[in-house]
């Protein structure tokens, strides 16, 4: 392996609602580059679907089952979970 070879993390993306939809399964084993971060492994799901473009605004991330923001790496073996928010309900 040379030093140019770009080395890959692979990941599992969970998916929920209209992300499940969409992408027809309810889990995904993704590869993304090393060093992605979550919004990347978002890009390349949206290179698979790309009406997945229209939900990215109101996405939130769960990495390992904690919420995280779109920059945080990722790393060999996380889970990530695509959220939407919940809506219902009165005030």
């Amino acid at each position: 392996m040379s030093d140019d070879t770009v080395q890959e993390t692979r990941v599992c993306v969970l998916l929920f609602a209209a992300y499940r939809e969409l992408l027809g399964a309810s889990r995904l084993e993704l590869s993304v580059p090393y060093g992605a971060t979550l919004q990347d492994v978002y890009r390349a799901l949206e290179v698979r679907e790309p009406r997945l473009a229209q939900l990215r605004d109101s996405t939130t991330f769960a990495l390992n089952r904690e919420v995280a923001p779109p920059g945080s790496a990722v790393r060999e073996g996380d889970e990530i979970a695509l959220l939407q928010p919940v809506s219902g309900g009165e005030t």
